[in-house]
């Protein structure tokens, strides 16, 4: 009997031992594999596939110190825009080596994308707030839009050349701008439906300033626009809405293509 109660203790504990071995094996994955820390989330497939390295990256930070300690642009959410929206997206194909050097490139059908430094003063003039609804006139490939709208909600352009329009329009939403609403107008008229307009700036030269936007900008609001006769230097003008009242601020000397269109 004693053998017997020996024999089944030696069986009993064979047992338990292969089976706690085969616990510890199941369960040890989970073990060591470190649970988040801080309510960190743990990334998925997906979201490793999308974080792809930016090869323009350290263009964008160049262009950024360049903007800063060139140009003078002080506005930290101006800098922040220019330093996160890819440029490079917005120009041809043979001057993607030229996507963040300070010069304008040619878009075809006559018109240009603007060079970075007219981009970041222009918009550090209009002193945006996230409230804000602007209105750009000459949306060209998309850029200055894009811009607008990594610092404020709501941003409406129109394009006179209905192939830059589409064009413009398709980029736009393939890079996930939600809050920029296209048209394609004579942007002279502005966008009356969705006016009045807190800021509105305008990124091609008409010889005086359209009434249209004027009519379209709020009490307090800030127009930005060159004005002057085509193929020749134009003043860019900061004009503020007081009291009912215009006020002309003469920034500087700058070239731009004509503003186009039946006028």
């Amino acid at each position: 009997m004693g053998m017997w109660r020996g024999r089944n203790l030696i069986v009993i504990s064979a047992f338990v031992a292969v089976a706690a071995l085969l616990l510890f094996v199941w369960a040890a994955p989970m073990w060591m594999t470190p649970a988040p820390q801080g309510g960190e989330e743990v990334a998925s497939p997906t979201m490793v596939v999308a974080q792809e390295p930016d090869e323009y990256v350290e263009e964008r930070e160049r262009l950024v110190n360049m903007l800063r300690e060139f140009r003078g642009i002080r506005d930290s959410e101006v800098l922040r825009a220019m330093g996160t929206v890819p440029r490079h997206e917005f120009v041809l194909a043979e001057y993607l080596a030229q996507a963040y050097d300070d010069h304008p490139l040619s878009i075809g059908y006559g018109q240009t994308i603007s060079a970075p430094d007219i981009v970041a003063v222009m918009t550090e003039l209009l002193e945006l707030e996230r409230g804000h609804k602007v209105l750009e006139i000459g949306t060209g490939s998309g850029y200055q839009a894009a811009i607008l709208a990594a610092v404020i909600d709501d941003v409406y352009t129109v394009e006179i050349i209905p192939e830059l329009a589409a064009s413009a329009k398709e980029r736009l939403e393939r890079l996930g701008y939600e809050n920029i609403h296209t048209l394609h107008a004579d942007g002279y008229y502005g966008w009356e439906e969705h006016a009045p307009y807190d800021r509105i700036i305008v990124t091609a030269a008409p010889d005086h300033v359209p009434q249209p936007l004027i009519q379209q900008l709020k009490e307090g609001g800030r127009l930005v626009i060159p004005v002057g006769p085509p193929g020749w230097y134009q003043t860019l003008w900061l004009i503020t809405k007081e009291d009912g009242e215009l006020l002309y601020h003469n920034i500087m000397g700058v070239g731009f293509v004509p503003l186009t269109g039946e006028h």
